[in-house]
């Protein structure tokens, strides 16, 4: 097969999008420079949180008028990120981001409500994904039955939709995203569940429905921060039947020698209090360590299995043109081997850069996010371009 041939482009979770008018405006503000700054069409990944939704069906005419924007704009819609359902851009998100869970209803509606809001943004002829939260957070108290109880609604919302394919001729897909410390964390977790979510289906005579618009997203920086071998994952994820709906183009950041106390100093200036940094360690042995955050308790003074492990990697969404940050690595060279084996699939998952730190990276400054943007997209388009032909 091959890869994408659709528009390369970022997730606008990156800018504040809390109302109609945010949105409108960093399309404005940042992605139509970034469009004319790489010199091609863009794809906006919008995320559109659950007040911008509800603006769009509470206000006659809205709808059209945004979707009308965008189509006048000339950016390609074909991806919405559902995953952060209130404000992303707070002083606090952390933990709050994998909430509501999908035992929730409102987490169904919410997604349901995006899709239909993606149906009249999608070019012609074009098929649609969705990412969203694994489930939940490992981290958080679950009743016994968070599992049955999580099926139930993605059996619903992919009838929701399989019904906007019927009414609108719109084949859109959801995402699921696995990311570390949630339910869905590593792709033995994403592969088991999802066995286990279309035998539930298949029981209730939905199984050929929920094969069909329930998928993953595979965030790169997600299972590099696994320790897992990328390519492996890709591979295993296809042969167990579970279609890739979109991919993450991300890296994490590695610290590849935790006794070197001069880059746990610099790794100590990307603690922040607005987003969730989980931290793993890989010791001699292969087993990985995991710590919730990323803190200056961490960084100053690491448990002893910490600072004797072989490397660490840290879920902080770094410049995906980035090969090192000072005396810190990137993972930047997993991006290659995934979209290598991405590039071996029998379809064309959607790719999208989603690097939405720029706020809070150490010494970044606001103004710099068209530049940093640009530098982005630039670097992976020639990254697909040589894994394209190699």
């Amino acid at each position: 097969m091959t890869l994408s041939e659709l528009p390369l482009g970022y997730c606008t979770n990156v800018h504040p999008g809390r109302t109609v008018a945010e949105v409108e405006h960093g399309l404005d503000e940042y992605t139509l420079p970034v469009a004319a700054a790489c010199g091609e069409k863009l794809a906006a990944g919008l995320w559109l949180a659950r007040s911008v939704v509800d603006e769009l069906f509470e206000f006659p005419g809205r709808w059209d008028h945004f979707t009308a924007g965008v189509h006048e704009r000339g950016l390609v819609v074909y991806t919405l990120n559902a995953f952060p359902f209130g404000d992303f851009h707070s002083e606090r998100v952390k933990e709050n981001v994998y909430v509501p869970d999908w035992t929730e209803p409102s987490r169904t509606t919410y997604t349901v409500d995006c899709a239909a809001v993606l149906a009249r943004l999608l070019p012609d002829g074009i098929d649609g994904s969705i990412s969203t939260v694994p489930l939940g957070f490992k981290g958080f108290d679950h009743p016994d039955d968070f599992e049955a109880r999580a099926v139930e609604q993605l059996v619903a919302a992919a009838g929701a939709l399989a019904a906007i394919r019927e009414q609108h001729g719109r084949t859109i897909r959801l995402a699921i995203e696995p990311e570390p410390l949630c339910l869905l964390e590593t792709t033995d977790e994403a592969i088991g569940f999802f066995d286990r979510l279309r035998s539930k289906a298949d029981e209730l005579g939905a199984g050929d429905v929920v094969r069909e618009h329930v998928g993953l997203c595979y965030d790169v920086c997600h299972q590099s921060v696994e320790f897992e071998d990328v390519a492996a994952s890709i591979r295993a994820i296809d042969e167990a039947g579970i279609r890739i709906n979109k991919v993450h183009v991300t890296c994490a950041i590695r610290l590849e020698n935790p006794s070197d106390a001069e880059a746990r100093a610099t790794l100590a200036q990307y603690v922040e209090p607005r987003y969730l940094h989980q931290t793993t360690a890989r010791t001699a042995d292969g087993r990985v360590l995991r710590e919730v955050d990323l803190s200056t308790d961490l960084t100053g003074s690491p448990p002893d299995e910490f600072l004797a492990a072989d490397e660490w990697r840290i879920h902080y969404h770094v410049p995906v043109n980035a090969e090192s940050l000072g005396p810190l690595s990137t993972t930047r060279g997993d991006l290659r081997v995934a979209l290598a084996a991405v590039r071996d699939l029998d379809y064309a998952p959607h790719l999208e850069v989603e690097t939405y730190t720029w706020d809070v990276l150490p010494g970044a400054a606001p103004e710099s996010l068209v530049e940093g943007l640009t530098r982005e997209l630039t670097a992976t388009r020639t990254l697909l371009d040589e894994v394209a032909t190699s």
